[in-house]
């Protein structure tokens, strides 16, 4: 991180979701950014994809949005998302050439790349919530997500599919 000191960055709460029509099939992710009294929500669906792809997806989405060093908060539904980043797993996958241990190569080594180098820019903590219990904004996260994954021009998780032929 850029800056050591979180007190002198911007706080900002990143609420997020993925949603996918079939695993895998159509995806989306939904985030909502809320710094003081802006919110921002942003969200986008993919033709043919995972629900962990887009619980991913919907993190790095919302981190990249922002254009200064921040100290984000991420409210997560994916236990995938927050066990990864808080416990250290997707910095030590990629610390052993992206194997998760000496036979299983880690998947979604591209997403888990951008996130570990959007964590160099920001001082980032993440809180799991429980999906479909009520937080509202996990729930308007839910909703965007799984209309973007119902849109009629879906983008292509290009990663995905080349990887999955």
């Amino acid at each position: 991180m850029l800056v050591d000191d979180a007190a002198e960055l911007k706080q900002v709460t990143l609420y997020t979701d993925g949603a996918c029509q079939g695993n895998p099939g159509p995806g989306g992710y939904g985030a909502i950014l809320v710094y003081g009294e802006k919110r921002r929500e942003i969200s986008a669906g993919y033709r043919l994809t995972t629900n962990n792809r887009m619980e991913i997806l919907a993190v790095i989405s919302g981190l990249e949005t922002l254009r200064y060093p921040c100290a984000v908060t991420v409210y997560t539904d994916s236990q995938y998302v927050a066990n990864s980043m808080s416990k250290g797993w997707a910095r030590r996958w990629r610390d052993n050439g992206w194997m998760r241990n000496a036979k299983e190569r880690a998947i979604n080594v591209d997403l888990w790349d951008k996130m570990l180098s959007l964590c160099e820019k920001h001082k980032i903590s993440f809180i799991w919530v429980r999906g479909h219990a009520g937080h509202p904004e996990n729930e308007r996260c839910d909703a965007l997500s799984v209309a973007a994954a119902k849109n009629k021009d879906l983008l292509i998780d290009e990663v995905y599919e080349r990887e999955n032929r």
